[in-house]
């Protein structure tokens, strides 16, 4: 019998041709997995996968530090040199709008998921918790005041910043909802120095008043980089300005914890004194940043410690000044003064190391994120 041969009939319209075998549908008859099937990882929460820490950022926590530890470090010495009293004011004049702008740089993504707050918990709250108590026990015996009252509600010495911090996080994803950010900041900053009535309540004054530096902050990009070319020029000229301003100037003001009545000034400097103090702590910030180094350094690691040798330095700088031993002659001269500067920041480096960093977590934040709902750790602690 003669077999015939079928044929070919041509596809008519809108057939799909015919679905040769994949390559991984060949790996699945013969018992194997694709390629890459089971590689790819699940998506992640973003507010538990924090961004790689810049560098710049870190050095500038760490050299920050050391102003703010020789600056406390130098406030015993200030009575009868002109010169100290210069070298305090400068510092004071930017040393915390400059960690303001850098808590509100590393605020700008917050959006307070579960994450987010998780870590505002274990990072903010739980440190001022803990040192405020610390703080008022130590200054029952420091002041010699065994009665002093322990209260969460008034910040005591350093703890202020802390309570700062957790009211401007909370609120930055309401300032980037405003379109004019900075101006309304700086109402609301010269409005508190017209109201002496907030009280010492979670310290309003310098929450309200070092505002505009953490705002600021929000509003800088990662292009935001101040040029080097005046830096030394412009903080030589602040120094010298500064000793000028010695006997003419209140440098309380530089403070941001008072309203202008409680300076002894008309109520209506205040206004122009918060426009005056912030053109001059911006400008000496911008100068700081500037001759911040970009890159990684040996100093880098040490700018993820800087909390907690924020909070740590304070028991020293009250137990010096408690025990005399400023009372040394020596101690005020130039030679005293440039060995207390030394070992200030000596002992300060000391505080920001990743040991004792890893001491204190495992102290305060540890217990915490294990209590947690769900038993979900909160990621990687970046509080500032």
């Amino acid at each position: 019998m003669l077999r015939t041969e079928a044929a070919p009939v041509a596809p008519r319209t809108g057939d799909a041709p015919a679905r040769q075998p994949t390559a991984d549908a060949t790996e699945r008859r013969r018992g194997r997995r694709p390629a890459g099937l089971g590689r790819t990882p699940a998506p992640r929460d973003p507010s538990r996968t924090p961004a790689p820490r810049d560098p710049f950022l870190d050095n500038a926590k760490y050299l920050g530090i050391l102003l703010v530890a020789v600056g406390h470090a130098w406030e015993p010495l200030r009575e009868g040199s002109r010169a100290v009293t210069a070298l305090y004011t400068l510092v004071y004049a930017f040393h915390m709008p400059v960690f303001a702008i850098i808590s509100g740089r590393l605020s700008r993504h917050f959006e307070a998921t579960p994450g987010q707050l998780a870590r505002l918990l274990t990072g903010v709250v739980v440190p001022y918790v803990v040192f405020e108590t610390a703080y008022s026990l130590f200054t029952r015996w420091s002041s010699e005041d065994p009665d002093r009252p322990i209260t969460l509600l008034d910040p005591l010495y350093l703890t202020w910043y802390l309570a700062a911090l957790f009211i401007w996080r909370l609120t930055s994803p309401a300032w980037r909802l405003v379109r004019h950010p900075l101006p309304w900041a700086l109402t609301i900053a010269a409005l508190a120095t017209l109201t002496p009535s907030l009280g010492d309540d979670l310290d309003l004054q310098r929450v309200l008043q070092f505002l505009p530096y953490f705002v600021l902050g929000l509003t800088l990009d990662d292009g935001h980089r101040p040029p080097r070319t005046l830096a030394a020029p412009l903080l030589i000229a602040a120094l010298a300005l500064s000793y000028w301003a010695v006997p003419h100037l209140d440098y309380a003001w530089f403070f941001h914890n008072s309203a202008a009545t409680d300076l002894g000034v008309p109520a209506w400097t205040g206004p122009l004194m918060t426009l005056a103090t912030f053109a001059c702590s911006a400008t000496l910030a911008a100068c700081f940043l500037s001759c911040v180094p970009r890159g990684r350094t040996w100093c880098t690691p040490l700018g993820t410690g800087t909390l907690y040798a924020y909070l740590l330095h304070g028991f020293l700088a009250q137990t010096a000044e408690h025990e005399g031993w400023y009372e040394s002659p020596w101690l005020h001269s130039p030679t005293g003064v440039a060995i207390l500067t030394l070992l200030t920041t000596a002992i300060t480096t000391t505080l920001c190391t990743p040991p004792v960093r890893r001491v204190c977590q495992a102290l305060l934040e540890t217990p915490l994120r294990r209590t947690l709902t769900s038993g979900e750790s909160p990621g990687p602690l970046r509080p500032n």
